[in-house]
């Protein structure tokens, strides 16, 4: 047995969860046996039905963004009052970390009521973090100073101390080396920067403890988490996180060879990133892909910048038993060849745009497809509309298994009756014995 199978098959088992009843138990083990035969394109029962639900519960429920990003408990009461008015087939309660956010002050995120509407999703703030001669040769030669003195400090309000730290690499070879980096945290703003990390740190702690229990017992009750670990493309982590999208659009062309080699650097960093998540006992990685689609790059630009290290990542996740699951954003029909090349039964990918006829013809023997009914739909559609769309669906890509009924995006808008509709057709629509 493969190691991704294994993983699968135990993941299928539910050990440890202490579930409410035997009736539980027995639901959570079916529905994670439908979800793994799918991804290994077996035929399961039935379709799974999986919506990606972002600030959706808060907002069908009565609660502003802002009331649940703030407060943990709001979040979990709208966020169960949605499981048990839908079941879907996984399920994970989105418990914020605002206060933390707050705390160590990022730069990189508008939260709401500060800074977005009280009733929209907290928004990213793209900008340019490091030019590319700041980035690039100090990257490649220690990623771990660039991030501690250039990148963090730029990146959380509270650390700006740390950029005037002396390299951490001086301590290296020599008695002398730790007492003379040990006079920086003479320095009273270095000093009270970790205060205040070590406060931020311990709200995190309660805010993982409460997301660690109520994630229990959601799956006590027969519902497994949508995914368990997340990572990056490498191209994303660099054009999103620091260099930004104009950036790392002119490095293509002023220094590519650069741009190659720090994104091969974060390959094997990235695939760690990944793997944070398998102790939790759920094989999926969540991957969200920004810069790669059409309207971004060439095909040639994917073929070269984008795709190779993406594989990487994402064989090295699947080598470890994981099943990464990417996420598509944006159109990405003339793409469709170049991602076939990945173990076949080994991922789940999930598009917001995509032909899906052409989709099941590439891809149909090699993975797994998630997605992708227009959240434009669940908002301005109709039930009879959300249905027609969801059996095309169905007939198309789930034609001999190897279909996971998804939104094209993440759901924070959408009418009560449209989700209703989604999720009763794919049940009743969808099964296929």
């Amino acid at each position: 047995m493969c190691k991704t199978q294994e993983m699968l098959e135990r993941w299928c088992l539910a050990q440890g969860i202490p579930f409410k009843n035997a009736e539980a138990e027995e639901a959570y083990k079916r529905r994670t046996r439908r979800i793994a035969d799918v991804v290994q394109l077996k035929i399961p029962d039935r379709a799974p039905i999986t919506p990606s639900f972002g600030m959706f519960p808060a907002l069908d429920n009565g609660f502003t963004c802002e009331e649940v990003f703030f407060d943990p408990t709001k979040a979990y009461t709208a966020w169960m009052k949605t499981l048990a008015d839908f079941e879907p087939d996984t399920f994970q309660v989105r418990t914020q970390t605002g206060n933390v956010w707050e705390a160590i002050d990022c730069k990189q995120l508008l939260f709401p009521g500060r800074g977005v509407s009280p009733n929209s999703g907290m928004q990213y703030v793209e900008d340019e973090y490091a030019t590319a001669e700041e980035f690039y040769d100090a990257f490649l030669e220690d990623p771990t100073d660039f991030m501690l003195r250039v990148h963090l400090p730029r990146v959380y309000g509270i650390l700006k101390p740390l950029k005037d730290l002396p390299p951490i690499r001086d301590a290296f070879g020599y008695y002398t080396g730790l007492p003379v980096i040990l006079m920086a945290f003479g320095n009273l703003e270095i000093s009270g920067a970790f205060e205040k990390l070590a406060k931020a740190g311990a709200e995190m702690m309660k805010w993982a403890d409460f997301s660690r229990e109520k994630s229990m017992e959601v799956m006590a009750m027969g519902f497994p988490r949508n995914f368990g670990g997340g990572s990056h493309a490498p191209f994303d982590m660099i054009g999103d996180f620091i260099r930004g999208t104009r950036g790392i659009m002119l490095d293509m062309f002023r220094c590519p060879d650069k741009l190659i080699s720090a994104m091969e650097k974060a390959v094997p960093m990235l695939i760690k990133m990944g793997l944070r998540g398998k102790k939790s006992g759920n094989p999926f990685v969540s991957i969200p892909l920004h810069k790669g689609p059409a309207g971004f790059m060439s095909l040639e630009q994917y073929k070269t910048f984008y795709w190779p290290t993406l594989r990487k990542v994402m064989v090295g996740l699947i080598d470890e038993g994981l099943v990464p699951m990417p996420f598509f954003e944006g159109e990405n029909t003339s793409r469709l060849e170049i991602i076939k090349d990945i173990p076949k039964g080994k991922a789940v990918y999930r598009f917001e745009s995509v032909d899906i006829y052409k989709a099941k013809d590439i891809l149909g023997d090699t993975v797994c497809f998630r997605g992708n009914v227009p959240v434009s739909l669940l908002i301005a559609g109709t039930p009879e509309q959300v249905r027609a769309y969801i059996k095309e669906l169905i007939d198309v890509t789930g034609k001999d298994g190897g279909l996971i009924v998804d939104c094209g995006s993440i759901i924070d808008e959408a009418k009560h009756d449209n989700i209703k509709a989604m999720i009763e057709f794919t049940k009743e629509y969808g099964r296929y014995r």
